[in-house]
């Protein structure tokens, strides 16, 4: 069988792909973490990371896996830290002006929810399936956008979970299109609990697995083609020789979160993580 839709096309919009030689460091200051398998040590909100270097780089960025620190590696801001940095903040860091740092520690993890929004109606904008839907998403792309580029206050007093509401309405009826042109019965496990569960060789094109949990899941072998995947968390699943052809709101941080190999076929537009196997 070959895929109801077009190969589905991640948005070509570097403003949404972090770039940290453009940020001041901000998820390695803003953000907490708890020692665990995740992180090596823990870290307060508002502390920089004790790895964050001078110039705002990380000083163990190509090692961070063997550091113990595979929880950076699966984090992305989806470009809000730039746009803090260089829009909200006009360039001017925390170490420079020590009396803004609250402020833009606070903004980040809104700006990172619009960001994520916008990368997803972007998303939405280049499936074909989804045309009757277009027109609204990108009227809720632009008014987001505009909101991106506020100030801190405005930013700070915007209804977020309004908003992400409203996109999710969207977002669910391009779902819904998409899949609706792959032939039989769908399966829906949307926000189940499918930790460790065996879905080895599972034929789940079409399906719907928004929210799942998927934690060390054997995926081996199986079929995504078509599959709504915003949301699933794909910590340690088994993804070798799994088909993503086309399947829906990928990210290529739930990929680095996953366990793949050579075989695994992805979406364009997504690259294969370095740790995966050959």
């Amino acid at each position: 069988m070959t895929s109801p839709d077009v190969p589905r096309t991640v948005p070509d919009r570097p403003d949404l792909r972090a770039d940290c030689g453009s940020c001041f460091g901000l998820c390695c200051v803003a953000l907490p973490f708890a020692k665990s398998q995740d992180f090596a040590r823990n870290k307060s909100a508002g502390t920089p990371c004790h790895h964050l270097q001078d110039d705002f780089r990380c000083g163990i960025h190509t090692r961070l896996r063997d550091e113990g620190y595979p929880g950076c590696t699966v984090f992305d801001c989806f470009g809000a830290g730039q746009k803090i940095s260089q829009i909200t903040f006009e360039g001017v860091s925390w170490r420079e002006r020590p009396e803004s740092a609250r402020a833009m520690y606070e903004v980040f993890p809104v700006m990172r929810q619009l960001h994520e929004l916008l990368w997803y109606l972007s998303e939405v904008l280049e499936l074909r399936r989804a045309e009757p839907v277009h027109r609204d998403a990108r009227r809720a792309r632009d008014d987001i956008e505009r909101l991106t580029r506020a100030g801190a206050d405005e930013l700070l007093a915007a209804d977020v979970p309004a908003i992400r509401g409203d996109v999710n309405t969207l977002l669910l009826r391009a779902s819904d299109l998409v899949r609706a042109e792959v032939p039989g019965r769908k399966k829906n496990h949307r926000g189940a609990d499918l930790v460790g569960a065996r879905l080895r060789t599972a034929d789940l094109r079409g399906a719907t697995l928004r929210g799942a949990l998927l934690v060390a899941a054997d995926l081996t072998g199986a079929d995504l083609r078509s599959a709504d995947l915003i949301g699933a968390d794909l910590r340690d699943a088994r993804l070798g020789g799994a088909d993503l052809t086309g399947c829906i709101f990928l990210t290529q941080a739930q990929l680095n979160a996953a366990r793949g190999d050579g075989a695994t076929r992805l979406p364009p537009g997504l690259t294969r993580p370095a740790h995966w196997a050959a």
